[in-house]
């Protein structure tokens, strides 16, 4: 029998794929074999000998020490694109919040009773000049990052009557090409500063990207930007980002990751946190997230690791290696790769034992 820890209540249609012959699900199993999580902070756990997998049903792993399991040889998914119409109808959103004031319209009409003086509906015309706003439609769109969430709001923008331009160092030939004709694909995040009336992040947060929206970038865009940030708060300087809102720099900021100094900001429509937060989108990643790690238990093939290489081979015996990126194994291959330091091999034969004990062997799983 494998054990599944869910560190989070994950949906009923992902845990149910777990065959109830093989496998133990719940929120109190001892010694997993996998666990299953969404936003439960995971740095400070320690994991135990038996835990081959951690599946995170969404798509950023800032909860889970990456590196550490890595180390440990234990295989870290993510859910990418699982969640991306959901986040993608929710910058949609955003673009109209940035544009209408509708957040502070709504608060300013819910105060409003009817009085002697004057009932709600004269108060209604007489206030409503307050909350003038524009148009999309006819607007340029910046895109920073066209993954699989940037590239369905690239279409949506474009269908919207938006002009839209984008950037993105990793755009596969494939991605480009399905792009043609929806986006202008630049070279630099330069180019779409200086075009842009809104801009949308979509990137990762890490050590590179990490305050990367700061005073200088701000100093390039277009005055009135207005910015979307359903990405990750980090990837914003909150102190330059106050400087650009009370200069005019920036006329409006949405984002899905406010924080201690942003959610009562002047010019900030602050939301919590809800990208994902669908019941399709959560369907979506907890069945992922599950199939990712059935078929690594029980087959050894990896995909969607955040932490190893994407490595699966079709054989009724497998030797599965994980090991630091550049040892030599012995024996036939039948797949095998690196990512960031690390590697994957399968291999069709070898001797467990002799398999562990050559130097930068982290764990060997024979399977069949």
């Amino acid at each position: 029998m494998y054990n599944i820890l869910t560190l989070n209540k994950i949906a009923k249609c992902g845990t149910s794929k777990f065959d109830a012959a093989k496998y133990t699900v719940g929120d109190a199993v001892a010694n997993p074999t996998g666990i299953l999580v969404r936003s439960a902070v995971m740095h400070d756990m320690e994991f135990g000998a038996d835990l081959l997998a951690i599946g995170r049903a969404g798509a950023g792993v800032n909860n889970i020490p990456v590196e550490k399991c890595a180390e440990q040889g234990i295989v870290v998914f993510n859910t990418p694109g699982a969640n991306a119409n959901a986040v993608k109808e929710l910058v949609l959103a955003g673009l109209f919040l940035a544009s209408r004031k509708v957040t502070k319209a709504v608060q300013w009409a819910s105060t409003l009773e009817d009085t002697a003086e004057m009932n709600v509906a004269k108060q209604v015309e007489k206030g409503k000049s307050n909350f003038g706003g524009c148009e999309i439609t006819g607007k340029t769109l910046g895109i920073i990052g066209l993954g699989a969430i940037g590239r369905k709001v690239a279409f949506a923008a474009k269908a919207l009557g938006m002009t839209v331009v984008g950037t993105d160092p990793f755009l596969s030939e494939a991605a480009a090409k399905e792009l043609e004709g929806t986006v202008k694909v630049v070279a630099t995040k330069e180019e779409i500063y200086a075009e842009a009336d809104y801009i949308t992040l979509h990137v990762p947060c890490n050590n590179d990207t990490k305050g990367f929206f700061n005073a200088d970038v701000f100093a390039k865009c277009k005055d009135g930007v207005k910015i979307l940030n359903f990405a990750r708060g980090e990837l914003v300087n909150d102190d330059d980002l106050e400087k650009a809102i009370a200069s005019g720099k920036v006329s409006a900021y949405v984002t899905d990751f406010p924080n201690a100094k942003t959610v009562k900001m002047d010019g900030v429509v602050a939301i919590p946190h809800l990208g994902a937060s669908t019941e399709e989108s959560e369907d979506n990643c907890a069945m992922m997230a599950a199939d990712e790690l059935i078929d690594y238990i029980e087959n050894g093939n990896i995909k969607n690791s955040v932490n190893f290489p994407n490595v699966s081979a079709d054989a009724a015996k497998k030797v599965c290696v994980l090991h630091k990126e550049g040892v030599s194994l012995p024996g036939t291959v039948l797949a095998t790769g690196a990512k960031k330091g690390f590697g994957y091999t399968i291999l069709a034969d070898g001797d467990a034992d002799a398999l562990k004990a050559i130097d930068g062997v982290i764990r060997v799983r024979v399977i069949g």
